[in-house]
């Protein structure tokens, strides 16, 4: 793994695919989508404009996290 790669991996997900591709944020988030099944919405959601929304509400998620973790423990808010 490469400084980069591995910086890159404290701020949104990667997957690295077979043939050395590297997906990151959202791409990466459509891609385990179309994996589990949900084939129709991941290819939809690739498209643009809407792929520039993933990666917006990616980034939103992201920079949030800690405060969405909370609230959706069990048992509240704590």
């Amino acid at each position: 793994m490469t400084d980069a790669l591995a910086a890159g991996c404290e701020r949104a997900v990667h997957i690295i695919l077979p043939d050395g591709e590297i997906l990151s944020a959202g791409r990466a988030s459509l891609y385990v989508l179309d994996q589990v099944g949900w084939h129709a919405l991941a290819a939809v959601l690739r498209r643009r404009p809407l792929v520039w929304l993933v990666e917006a509400g990616y980034r939103l998620v992201a920079r949030h996290r800690r405060l969405l973790s909370r609230g959706l423990r069990p048992g509240g808010s704590g």
